[in-house]
C-alpha cells in the first residue's frame, strides 16, 4: 500500500501532460487541414501612453497574416471589444475591410482610444472573416487576445515623476556629492593629526 499514493501521483501526472497535449495537436492537426486554402491569424497590441490632458492614449494595432495555401478574399476585421463607458475612438476606425490578401502577404490596421476612466482592461480578441475562394463561405478566425492593461496606472505615473525629478537634479544631487567628498578629504587629514597628537600626549 505504501507504493499506491506514488503510483497515482504519477498517473496523475501523466494525465494533466496528455490533456495538456491535445489542445496543441488539434491545433496542428487544423492548420494542417487548412494548409491547402487560405488560412488567416491576426496579431492584435496595444500601446498606452499618458496624455498632457490627464487622460490614457491606447494605440491598438491588429497585424494579418495568410499563412495558408491561397489567396484570401473579402477579408473583414471587427475589434468591437472596447466597452464604451471606459474608451472612446479618437482617431481611425474599429473596423476594417480589403478585397483579398496574396499568399504570404500581410496586413495591418491601426486605431487610436483615448480613456479618462482609471481601470484594468483585458482585451478580447477581435474577429476576422474572409473567403477562401471568391463564392465560398465566410471563415471565422480569432485574433490573439490582449494581455493586461492598466489604464491611467498610479505607477506609471510615479515612475514619470521619478524620472522627471532625476533629469531635474541629478546634476545638483551630483555636484553636492562630489563638493562633499572633497570637504572631507580636506578635513580627515586634519583629525588624524590632531588624533595623533592626543594620543602623544596621553603617553
Amino acid at each position: 500500500m505504501a507504493m499506491a499514493a506514488p503510483a497515482m501521483r504519477m498517473v496523475a501526472l501523466l494525465l494533466m501532460a496528455m490533456g495538456s497535449f491535445w489542445p496543441l495537436l488539434g491545433t496542428s492537426a487544423a492548420t494542417a487541414a487548412a494548409s491547402d486554402k487560405a488560412f488567416l491569424i491576426a496579431h492584435k497590441k496595444a500601446d498606452l501612453k499618458r496624455s498632457k490632458g490627464g487622460s490614457e492614449r491606447i494605440t491598438v494595432s491588429i497585424d494579418l497574416h495568410n499563412v495558408g495555401a491561397t489567396t484570401a478574399y473579402d477579408i473583414s476585421l471587427n475589434d468591437d471589444t472596447w466597452p464604451t463607458e471606459f474608451f472612446k475612438l479618437s482617431i481611425g476606425n474599429i473596423s476594417a475591410s480589403w478585397d483579398k490578401l496574396e499568399v504570404g502577404g500581410s496586413l495591418s490596421h491601426t486605431f487610436v482610444l483615448e480613456s479618462k476612466v482609471k481601470t484594468v482592461f483585458n482585451g478580447p480578441p477581435a474577429v476576422v472573416k474572409y473567403r477562401v475562394a471568391a463564392k465560398s463561405a465566410l471563415q471565422e478566425a480569432l485574433s490573439t487576445p490582449l494581455l493586461e492593461l492598466d489604464v491611467l496606472s498610479d505607477k506609471a505615473a510615479e515612475l514619470k515623476l521619478d524620472w522627471k525629478l532625476a533629469v531635474k537634479y541629478g546634476p545638483l544631487a551630483a555636484v553636492l556629492t562630489i563638493v562633499g567628498l572633497f570637504v572631507y578629504l580636506l578635513v580627515s587629514p586634519a583629525k588624524s593629526k590632531q588624533y595623533l597628537k592626543a594620543a602623544k600626549k596621553r603617553r
